[in-house]
């Protein structure tokens, strides 16, 4: 492999930089075609993604290691940067907290102050690429309203800020076949975004995999979330949205935690395994918690908190690591297994889900005491409940109660 940095890369500048794309808006036309930009014909990168007309066209970035210095920004629309794969790598070798990309408005001199009048782009898309940063360093993408951005195929590690970070780029952001690992603060980090698909990314050992703030519509399914030192998914004033299908394993925190005026949420589907905690609900209203394995959460495998209410508990199980023949796939050290807390909530459904083999209860209802509560049609086995202190409540029709 090849290495450069951004500044000094050897490269034939002299000769023809834009090869022009064979299907033309107009035969009459033939400038009209978007161009197709091979970046090993420009003395640096950002050379490159500069040869790009405003009406867009293709960078194609060839095999080596690209070091650079400050951001590399790209302010056009209708815009494809493709590399060749993880052996395109960009190292961001900044150490004063700049980012490695940033996907801004023209004419945008401080990214901190965007100011109101801020013209959203469309159609951004960045594939089959590395992206490299330093503790020091900033974001690893950072992109400011830009509507039906695409990230795909991209290796995203080792930065001082998020992994990705995308700033109201309020129409369809699409996240899908990434790797997130090793950033200081969030892996993927969605402001004010609307109509999410994160799909088919693994996250690992960010401070927080993925954060989803002031936004709308999140559909985040298939991903593989791992070894996080704080959180897993991190979901505040958002409504609308699924997080289905998931494997969210060991981190240090909570695996799942909905703030901040959710409503109308499904958490469904998804392994939730030996984290700090599993599911908690701070401020969640009308959310559905189904169909989800809770196995050897250290506390609070699912906690619903004073401030939400409304919300169905069906079909989950929560369970240690037992393996059948009275074998547990865990040692003695580790067995810890939490059942479902709640703290002054109100209009909660818990019905046909299974407990078993517990280290914590079942239910566990701390004061304040929680009304309207409707537990049936569960099975206990090998656990207890604490339900003494539910008010105006049904419990019924469960199995393994006394």
């Amino acid at each position: 492999m090849h290495y450069h940095t951004d500044s000094t890369v050897q490269m034939l500048a002299a000769m023809a930089s834009v090869v022009w794309g064979a299907v033309v808006a107009s035969a009459a036309d033939p400038a009209a075609a978007a161009p197709v930009v091979d970046a090993s014909r420009f003395p640096n990168l950002q050379s490159a993604f500069d040869a790009l007309p405003p009406a867009g066209g293709v960078v194609r970035i060839p095999p080596g290691v690209y070091e650079i210095e400050r951001p590399l920004r790209i302010t056009g629309e209708d815009v494809l940067i493709q590399g060749s794969g993880t052996a395109t790598h960009i190292k961001n070798v900044n150490i004063t907290g700049a980012s490695a990309l940033e996907i801004l408005p023209p004419g945008l001199a401080d990214r901190g102050n965007p100011g109101e009048n801020v013209v959203p782009r469309w159609r951004i898309q960045i594939a089959d690429l590395r992206i490299t940063g330093n503790p020091t360093s900033g974001h690893g993408i950072d992109a400011l309203q830009v509507n039906e951005i695409f990230l795909h195929g991209v290796s995203v590690s080792e930065h001082g800020g998020d992994g990705v970070r995308l700033d109201h780029c309020y129409e369809d952001p699409r996240i899908n076949d990434c790797l997130f690992t090793y950033n200081k603060a969030a892996g993927l980090n969605l402001l004010g975004c609307h109509d999410i698909v994160v799909s088919g990314c693994q996250f690992e050992e960010n401070q927080d995999a993925l954060r989803c703030i002031d936004g709308f519509n999140l559909c985040m399914s298939g991903n593989n979330i791992d070894d996080h030192l704080r959180h897993g998914v991190v979901i505040e004033n958002t409504y609308g949205s699924v997080v289905s299908g998931n494997m969210i394993e060991e981190c240090a925190g909570t695996a799942i935690i909905l703030d901040r005026d959710c409503y109308g949420d499904t958490l469904s589907a998804n392994v939730i395994a030996h984290n700090g905690a599993g599911v908690e609900l701070l401020d969640a209203h009308g959310c559905a918690v189904s169909a989800n394995t809770f196995t050897i959460l250290k506390q609070r495998a699912l906690y619903v908190g004073p401030q939400s209410g409304r919300i169905t508990v069906t079909g989950n199980n929560f369970s240690n690591s037992f393996i059948g023949s009275d074998q547990l796939q865990r040692e003695a050290g580790d067995i810890a297994a939490a059942g479902i807390t709640l703290e002054g909530t109100s209009d909660v459904a818990i019905v046909g889900n299974i407990f078993s083999g517990l280290t914590e209860k079942a239910i566990t209802a701390i004061d304040p005491p929680s009304h309207r509560i409707a537990f049936t049609g569960n099975v206990l086995v090998d656990v207890a409940a604490d339900l003494a202190t539910l008010q105006e409540s049904v419990v019924a029709d469960n199995v393994g109660i006394p």
